[in-house]
């Protein structure tokens, strides 16, 4: 059941935890942030996405990767799990902004590593390019981190075909991190996520049902909505089994802020949707 993080020696359960929705505003206490990770854990998830910008704005960088290694740590999960997570976006007055030189890449990981409390980060994404930046410079300096050990494995985040193909040819990559979901197939109908299969490099879609108000348009999907009573299922574990069946190098990262979300997210690896059900969620569409 585990799967493979690109050419690495990582495995990891299908279905892993978007932690993101535990540290914008309006998010959960930490109470229940924290209840959130730990149910996580004991269902099997062991990778974690974060980000060093997933906060409410720059005085509470790190918010999410602080949360998230504590939680682990204090776990009896904590040698197994993955902690992914990212730089490249900053946050001035809670703006999304990106800022991908190289200099600020190579602190944001230095206090990334700060955050997790941690030697060397697993799985260090680039979160977007900056279009004021080079791109060959910002993994260029993602690749040199990497050689210093303050890196373990690269992956691209909000990229297409070509940046892969760039950065390959400056370090390996292990995970390229997109939106992709039953209604949002960019990635499918151009060819990106087949090209990360054939070439060994996990495909973690994010937003996998939705993303933030999006997710309450999947239970007006007609198609959806027959599926999930046929499994007995949510319209949000079809969504996730669509994608699971997409191939093995798919790794579905649900977001989470309420304990029942996650418990649901998981029992989406039971599901074995048939290949008429599967065409019928190929063709549905935003």
């Amino acid at each position: 059941m585990k799967r493979v993080i690109g050419d690495t020696d990582l495995e990891v359960f299908p279905i892993g935890l978007g932690a993101m929705p535990m540290s914008l505003r309006g998010r959960p206490s930490e109470e229940q942030a924290k209840a959130v990770i730990l149910t996580a854990l004991e269902a099997g998830v062991d990778f974690i996405d974060t980000a060093n910008c997933y906060c409410i704005d720059n005085s509470d960088f790190g918010h999410n990767e602080r949360l998230v290694a504590g939680v682990v740590r204090n776990s009896s999960n904590s040698a197994r799990v993955i902690i992914a997570t990212k730089g490249g976006l900053t946050r001035p007055q809670g703006r999304w902004e990106t800022d991908g030189r190289p200099e600020s890449l190579r602190s944001a990981c230095e206090q990334s590593l700060e955050s997790l409390g941690v030697e060397t980060i697993d799985l260090y994404q680039y979160h977007a390019p900056d279009t004021a930046v080079p791109f060959t410079e910002s993994i260029g300096e993602l690749g040199r981190l990497r050689e210093e050990g303050k890196i373990a494995n690269v992956g691209l985040s909000n990229v297409e075909q070509h940046h892969i193909k760039i950065a390959r040819k400056i370090v390996p990559i292990a995970s390229v991190q997109n939106k992709c979901n039953v209604l949002y197939k960019k990635d499918l109908a151009n060819g990106l996520l087949d090209y990360c299969g054939v070439e060994g490099i996990t495909y973690i879609p994010y937003s996998p049902v939705g993303g933030g108000h999006g997710h309450r348009r999947l239970s007006g999907v007609e198609a959806l909505s027959t599926i999930a009573h046929e499994h007995d299922s949510s319209v949000y574990c079809i969504a996730l089994a669509w994608l699971l069946h997409k191939g093995n190098h798919v790794l579905p990262i649900p977001g989470a802020s309420r304990v029942a979300s996650i418990e649901d997210s998981v029992k989406a690896v039971d599901i074995k949707l048939s290949e008429e059900e599967v065409l019928s969620l190929d063709a549905l569409s935003e």
